[in-house]
């Protein structure tokens, strides 16, 4: 007889599905959408025994991609978040991304190898508006926007009840970032991709632990390659080298900044732009005229200069004086060859199956017309 505080269930979009009956072909819960569908399949592949699984990448840099993880990738990734939480039997967790992708698929397999209470919840903007009003959490995983929508909604008390909190899939906006400073909870930005099996780096956002610097989780081994683009290696990754497209800074063998991508680096001129730069200084820029707008910056054609430092922002076009004061104030905290030469407006940026922001696609789509400086 299994122990009353281990799990012999789960609960899918407020239904209770056993283990042992998950675990049959075909399922007999006929009744299923096709996430709960999808959802349930990947259950029992890991319940089963499944020693390879296929995972499609996000996308948000190019066209997803399908790669094959071996099953002990996962289960290191998994022992190593349990035990940096200290996660174990009887915790429970709320499962809210898309199980389709590798940091929902983690969640799962998190959850099953700790032996933990698992509440799944379809992916929404706020997931706490499909869980019963009096369900607590010891550990959940958010995007940037649903992490905003859950604290939108003034469900802060419910946060600070958990252990901790990841938060990864996109950047967090200054504004976020301002609301994740009044919570209680340690909240962990992530570093990661499905290559290494969900994150393999945090930085804590909040607390007095907070700091600008990712920490790469134990046993896992960092350098960079000639593009001083992080490379990793370690039971998550196979054993193999991985060797990424993110330009970073090597601060020790433990610690390292993320600079950006180095397929996001803008030619201007000569001159090499780091776009994800240049949004952080956007993002901050826009929450101080009271915009709460999503931006990016890219590399627009340009005859002089081969590509112009162009700012995209979602939304109708602001005021002019709002515009000129926007770029103002771009000009004091940037280089002068790193301030966007233009501003080009989106109704509404385009986005990948897992719900990043899909930049090839939102620059394919642009037909706005822009504002020149």
């Amino acid at each position: 007889m299994s122990s009353p505080n281990l799990p012999t269930s789960l609960l899918l979009n407020g239904r209770e599905f056993s283990y042992a009956s998950i675990q049959q072909t075909p399922n007999p819960h006929t009744a299923l959408n096709g996430y709960e569908a999808k959802v349930l399949e990947l259950l029992r592949q890991w319940l089963t025994g499944a020693q390879e699984f296929g995972l499609r990448t996000s996308g948000s840099t190019g066209q997803p991609q399908l790669i094959v993880l071996k099953r002990r990738q996962l289960a290191a990734s998994a022992a190593r978040t349990g035990d940096y939480f200290d996660l174990g039997p009887g915790d429970r967790a709320l499962v809210c991304l898309n199980c389709e992708f590798i940091g929902g698929k983690m969640m799962l397999v998190r959850g099953l190898e700790r032996r933990m209470h698992l509440t799944i919840v379809e992916p929404h903007a706020d997931p706490f508006d499909f869980v019963a009003a009096g369900a607590e959490f010891d550990f959940a995983a958010f995007v940037p926007l649903q992490l905003r929508a859950v604290l939108a909604a003034g469900r802060a008390a419910r946060l600070n009840k958990m252990r901790a909190i990841l938060v990864g899939g996109a950047g967090v906006e200054p504004s976020l970032l301002t609301e994740i400073q009044k919570l209680k909870v340690p909240v962990y930005l992530t570093y990661g991709m499905t290559e290494t099996a969900s994150h393999m780096a945090l930085r804590r956002l909040n607390g007095p632990d907070a700091g600008p610097h990712y920490r790469v989780l134990p046993g896992l081994h960092l350098g960079q390659d000639e593009r001083g683009c992080l490379t990793v290696r370690g039971d998550v990754t196979d054993d193999k080298l991985v060797v990424t497209n993110d330009r970073i800074e090597l601060l020790d063998k433990h610690t390292f900044d993320w600079l950006g991508r180095v397929d996001f680096v803008i030619n201007s001129g000569g001159v090499k732009v780091q776009a994800e730069k240049v949004e952080q200084v956007l993002d901050v820029a826009l929450a101080e005229l009271g915009q709460s707008r999503r931006a990016f910056v890219a590399g627009r054609p340009d005859e002089r200069l081969g590509q112009a430092v162009t700012a995209y922002v979602e939304g109708e076009a602001l005021p002019a004086a709002a515009e000129k004061r926007l770029l103002s104030l771009l000009g004091t905290r940037l280089a002068k060859y790193e301030v966007p030469k233009s501003v080009v407006y989106v109704p509404a940026f385009k986005a990948t199956a897992s719900g990043k922001l899909d930049r090839p696609a939102t620059l394919r789509g642009v037909e706005s017309p822009r504002r020149d400086q």
